[in-house]
């Protein structure tokens, strides 16, 4: 039996065009396309990429659930057995479209889905724990290492074959723990890892716990009556209309709003497009997320030096820490060149 395999590839792959043409919609060739040709290689005479569908990353990010209602709708015309997406390597856009398509097929079309990402591709920490996600390098240049690991992936779910460990199947963990016995008992296994930590040899853990970077806190602001302070928000606020069409979760974008000579947040001027709470009364009132009505009575009041001119607002519900990384090194100098002395965050 040859296996019907979907291949999916963003405008870049399909050879349409780069970031000019990241809006184009969902089409579908028969066949391999582009990055195809490796996957096939791999897949063998075991299974054949029976069609491609596209679509661009903007158009996927932008226009989410009806790109996905076409896509799956072209997915599904091919009859499938599996869907494989990219892969993606670093490009966050295209890794959350592989991620949100391959979670949309598996829950509508209930096939085995495989997409391939370097580890801290947003796409990866956002879909990780949904489907299988093969780890490849940061750039196309481990096309070749990514495309024989999907693969294998793929054929191995196929052929519903009992998977290995999430390291030795090369993809990011999942998060379950499956019950088996061992030859060694837990304290065994525990002193043996200790002993290589000690001695610096390599070792395996059992239970990978999330690592983050830690951050030095600055030095508390001197003078907070000569002080310029900016207001910067992950809840959401935006002016009435979302202009920069923010995304409701997951956010790979913010936006920065001129405040010059207002006082007040109203329900006229700002909303709340966060998807990850009750929004009603932060539309009613959005100083209660973005404060700027009590920060302008403590600069009247001489308690703050001045408010900096400008907001920065995103959703914070569901967005990689990536995408939150990328952010701040973005705004972070921004603030340090126009003389900023501290910055005010709030969230929900």
């Amino acid at each position: 039996m040859t296996f019907r395999i979907v291949h999916y590839i963003n405008q870049f792959y399909a050879g349409i065009g780069g970031e000019d043409m990241a809006h184009v919609p969902p089409e579908k060739r028969d066949g391999k396309v582009g990055p195809g040709a490796a996957l096939q290689a791999e897949l063998g005479k075991d299974a054949e990429i029976v069609g491609t569908v596209i679509c661009g990353d903007n158009y996927f990010n932008e226009h989410n659930e009806e790109a996905k209602k076409t896509l799956l709708e072209m997915i599904g015309s091919y009859k499938p057995d599996l869907l494989i997406a990219g892969p993606a390597f670093f490009a966050g856009r295209y890794g959350m479209a592989c991620g949100d398509i391959c979670a949309a097929v598996q829950d509508t079309l209930g096939i085995p889905v495989v997409t391939g990402m370097y580890p801290e591709n947003p796409g990866a920490e956002s879909f990780a724990k949904k489907v299988f996600i093969v780890k490849t390098a940061n750039s196309a240049r481990g096309i070749k290492d990514a495309a024989k690991s999907m693969a294998s992936l793929a054929l191995k779910l196929l052929k519903k074959e009992t998977l290995g460990p999430a390291a030795d199947e090369n993809y990011i963990s999942r998060g379950f723990r499956r019950v088996f016995f061992h030859e060694k008992n837990g304290a065994q296994r525990g002193l043996e890892m200790l002993l290589k930590k000690m001695a610096g040899e390599p070792f395996q853990t059992e239970y990978e716990m999330p690592t983050f970077k830690k951050i030095e806190p600055c030095a508390p602001v001197k003078d907070l009556k000569h002080a310029t302070i900016a207001l910067i928000t992950s809840g959401g606020i935006v002016p009435k209309g979302n202009p920069d069409k923010i995304r409701v979760s997951s956010a790979e974008s913010y936006g920065r709003y001129d405040i010059t000579g207002l006082n007040d947040l109203t329900p006229e001027n700002y909303e709340s497009i966060h998807g990850g709470y009750d929004t009603q009364w932060a539309n009613a009132n959005p100083d209660v997320v973005l404060p700027l009505d009590e920060m302008r009575e403590l600069e009247k009041e001489g308690k703050i030096g001045k408010i900096y001119k400008y907001v920065y607002c995103t959703t914070g519900t569901g967005t990689a820490v990536a995408w939150a990384e990328k952010f701040g090194q973005e705004i972070g100098p921004e603030l340090k060149a126009a003389g900023v002395d501290a910055a005010i965050l709030t969230s929900t």
